[in-house]
């Protein structure tokens, strides 16, 4: 019998759970990707990644190869794990409210396997408080299991490198659950710091917020030149260059993807909705598509045009099309345009997607929406509206 100890991950097909279990049985543990979906999971035994993600390949063939990893979706896995992770997501609904019991339910799908000497680690981007929900949870289940809050903290697309490279949060409200739930974070060779769940719950959102900030008053400051007749990517290149302290601007596009926009609104909702500057930002970065198709309308005859959308993904270089404003966009210009396409080169779960070849040759007006670098190589005479500034030929409008 393996004398590695055994970790399963709850959500464990996804975006955040799976490199981390790749990780993980890399690393020295037996991990276990426990997932409701039946297909994910038999994708994953066959020795396919459901998703793009650098270098998860070649560890998924080579963790599946010595029997350190595998997914499940049998729950009984848990209680044969002396670790579990829990990583599924945590959506808003339609009226932009947070569901706190979302972890809540998942944990209490896994009280019948669980014990009392297990380790607890919740990963999910969740709502303050929920952390401690989960505790009472498990001791009304006469289960006292230690729980910790570890919040994720990667880039989708880099995580392999990044898990080994990012301090590690931990939230927990005593020193030995600590002392767990960091043992298991420095075997990646990482840092660690410590404060109450709480606090490591705030960080996470503070840290999605932050960042959705940034990119609203980087969209916002494109708004206000464009509008004036400037171009936003040479003052930006003024502003930063060989300027510390502007480094961090970002340039304009489009800012989506399965947190920043939720984050911002669990708290918003946390805050009693009194968080003006969080709202601001969901009302820049989400009416850009609506001010992006209005200023072609200034500019062109749509409703004689067929335009083409290069980039499904939420962001460039991803496959990922969770919250992708590409489509925003797309149902916007159906509206007002002849005729309207989408490709993108790493998108495989839209079939309503067209090869680029025959989107740049269909369309009579090409968008920037995703800026994957393959698009770079694109050569024709049509109009490109490219507010990220992918060509290096400015954002202006």
């Amino acid at each position: 019998m393996s004398s590695k100890k055994k970790v399963v991950i709850v959500g464990g097909g996804g975006h955040v759970g799976l490199p981390l279990a790749l990780v993980l049985a890399d690393s020295g543990f037996i991990a276990v990707a426990l997932d409701i979906s039946k297909n994910v999971v038999n994708q994953i035994n066959s020795g396919v990644m459901p998703f793009a993600e650098e270098g998860a390949q070649l560890l998924l063939t080579k963790t599946l190869g010595d029997n350190s990893f595998y997914a499940s979706t049998d729950h009984s896995e848990i209680s044969k794990a002396e670790i579990v992770i829990v990583v599924i997501g945590t959506p808003v609904d339609e009226h932009l409210n947070p569901d706190p019991n979302s972890v809540v339910h998942a944990v209490s799908a896994c009280v019948p396997y669980m014990n009392s000497g297990q380790l607890v680690i919740l990963r999910s981007t969740v709502f303050p408080g929920v952390t401690e929900r989960v505790r009472n949870l498990l001791e009304q289940s006469d289960l006292k299991p230690d729980v910790t809050f570890c919040p994720e903290r990667i880039l989708e697309g880099h995580a392999l490198k990044e898990l080994h490279e990012l301090p590690q949060i931990i939230g927990a409200n005593d020193e030995y659950a600590a002392s767990r739930a960091s043992v298991i974070f420095e075997t990646l060779g990482i840092k660690t710091i410590r404060v109450t769940p709480e606090e490591a719950e705030l960080a996470k959102l503070f840290t999605n917020v932050w960042r959705y900030i940034k990119f609203a008053a980087a969209n916002q400051f494109w708004l206000m030149s464009n509008e004036a007749g400037l171009d936003f990517s040479k003052i930006r290149e003024a502003i930063t260059f060989d300027y510390p302290r502007a480094a961090d601007l970002p340039n304009a596009g489009f800012s989506a993807g399965p947190c920043l926009f939720k984050d911002t609104m669990q708290l918003a909702a946390f805050s009693n909705n009194n968080f003006a500057l969080g709202h601001s930002a969901m009302l820049v970065n989400e009416g850009l598509p609506l001010y992006l198709a209005s200023k072609l309308e200034e500019k062109y005859d749509l409703s004689k045009m067929s335009i083409g959308i290069l980039g499904a993904a939420f962001k460039g270089e991803s496959d990922d099309i969770r919250s992708s404003l590409s489509y925003k966009l797309k149902k916007i210009l159906e509206f007002k345009a002849k005729e309207v396409q989408m490709t993108d080169p790493y998108v495989t779960v839209d079939k309503g997607l067209t090869s680029l070849d025959n989107t740049i040759r269909d369309s009579d007006l090409l968008i920037v929406a995703a800026p994957h670098n393959i698009y770079k190589q694109i050569s024709t005479t049509k109009p490109i509206i490219d507010i990220w500034n992918l060509f290096g030929n400015g954002n202006l409008i």
